[in-house]
């Protein structure tokens, strides 16, 4: 196994440390197993410093030499796979497979972006005699970007993506719970040639690395991946200095479950993804709307399914699930079992700590939650499944759009007019139909209501790292 990396700070093209450091924690054993340095005033000025001089050289490199940039790096990221994925299991607990699959993952969404980087179109409006109008797509400048610490290389790889694939700079602050995947990217890039200043990295206390970078008036967009609360926090921070903003926030995801469906399929695939990376995937299927003929059946092999998944350290062998990342889940989750216990909800399986050492939960089945539960109206960002019968298509599309959220959503169903009425009715930014994916490369993923706005991933996914310019010119003057 690989050590787990010295962490630095990645500033102009140099790696630097600082005299506060933050600890990193094995969420399996609960060990400190390393030190994450914590970016003073003078750091973040000097990476948004680097960011606007590295923006000036990046947004004229042809794109065609970006791509080829961007692919160096997603290339240098494929051959360090399994150095990337043991550090992230180290850090976060996630299954070994699982953290493999998230660095070809997030090698994937430089490369799709890569190629997209020498497709942004701009387009010529008709017009008069000695006359051209033009529309032209240009990057929008240095982009300050947060990401989370669930997914610690994929999510800041979709930001760092998308700024660079676009001709902007980037300062990126990644998750200090989680901070070895972002470390290894700004190193890839490094190796990969990636000019000084185009992508900076730092790390420290959140509020603020978040006060000081929007506050600046060289930061041009800010992204972020998180939270709704700390969502609409930022958000307002921007709006006071009128910055646009890119947020993914927080999510609730229904399932609707229809009679025709293959009530078996549907629970297994779905034991296995509600319970993926812990449950802890702002996309996770959290409630699922059964229709009354098919409830106990599905809730029956839903809450086997998840009762054969294996629990443990993400290092050993035939591992389904690791921990949770860190004491506050466990904390959370516990709460919110019990809430809906207390007001009549069913626990078929779970809701319990597993041992004393590291943060494990038993993968958890709840039935029949009434609407008032918590947990009804709160993501619970953990390995937890709700399950509650509908009578009808139309009350479960209706109880599905009854929280604020609105990012991904699901269906199974194999009539295709039940398909048509999910598309048109759930409230949501992604509606998967037969299946549990719920964001690939090459399709644009956000929410709407309180779940975020704009898109990453895509040809959309590109558009918010643009500014639109509209020229108009004539031959003569006039």
């Amino acid at each position: 196994m690989s050590d787990y990396p010295d962490l630095r700070l990645y500033i102009d093209g140099a790696w630097r440390t600082t005299g506060d450091a933050l600890p990193v924690v094995d969420p399996a054993t609960e060990e400190v197993i390393g030190s994450v340095p914590v970016a003073g005033p003078g750091d973040l000025d000097d990476a948004v410093k680097a960011a606007v001089s590295g923006f000036e050289a990046w947004r004229v490199t042809p794109p065609s030499e970006r791509a080829e940039v961007i692919c160096r790096a997603a290339d240098l990221m494929r051959d360090r796979q399994e150095e990337i994925a043991e550090s992230i299991t180290l850090e976060h607990g996630k299954p070994l497979v699982e953290a493999r699959a998230e660095v070809v993952r997030g090698a994937e969404f430089f490369e799709w972006d890569a190629g997209e980087a020498v497709r942004t179109y701009g387009r010529v409006i008709p017009s008069g005699p000695g006359v051209r109008i033009t529309v032209h797509h240009q990057p929008i400048g240095p982009v300050a970007a947060f990401s989370p610490w669930n997914f610690p290389f994929s999510q800041p790889a979709r930001k760092v993506a998308g700024a660079l694939a676009s001709g902007c700079s980037i300062v990126l602050k990644a998750a200090e719970e989680t901070p070895a995947g972002a470390l290894h990217i700004a190193r890839a890039f490094h190796d990969a040639g990636l000019p000084p200043g185009v992508l900076n990295l730092v790390f420290g206390v959140p509020d603020e690395i978040s006060r000081r970078l929007i506050a600046d008036e060289a930061i041009r967009l800010v992204a972020f991946t998180g939270s709704t609360s700390v969502g609409r926090h930022l958000t307002g921070l921007a709006s006071d200095h009128i910055t646009p903003v890119m947020m993914e926030l927080g999510g609730h995801a229904p399932v609707i479950v229809c009679e025709d469906t293959d009530v078996d399929a549907a629970a297994a695939a779905s034991a296995v993804r509600a319970m993926r990376n812990a449950g802890q995937v702002c996309t996770s299927p959290t409630r699922f709307y059964v229709h009354r003929d098919v409830h106990e059946r599905f809730l029956e092999v839903l809450t086997g399914g998840v009762e054969g998944l294996a629990v443990g350290n993400g290092f050993a062998s035939g591992i389904d699930m690791g921990p949770v990342a860190n004491d506050r889940r466990l904390a959370d989750v516990a709460d919110l079992v019990a809430d809906a216990v207390s007001v009549g909800g069913r626990l078929t399986t779970g809701g319990n700590r597993i041992g004393t050492t590291g943060y494990f939960l038993e993968p958890t089945v709840l039935a029949d939650v009434p609407d008032e539960a918590r947990i009804m109206h709160e993501e619970p960002f953990g390995p937890v499944a709700v399950v509650n019968q509908v009578a009808s298509l139309d009350e479960a599309i209706a109880r599905a759009n009854s929280v604020p959220y609105g990012l991904a959503s699901y269906g199974f169903t194999n009539r295709a007019d039940y398909a048509e009425r999910l598309v048109d009715g759930v409230e949501a930014g992604n509606l998967s139909i037969n299946t549990l994916e719920a964001s690939l490369p090459e399709t644009p993923f956000g929410g709407v209501k309180s779940s975020g706005y704009g898109r990453e991933g895509g040809t959309e996914g590109l558009l918010h790292y643009l500014v639109v310019k509209n020229v108009i010119h004539r031959t003569d003057i006039g």
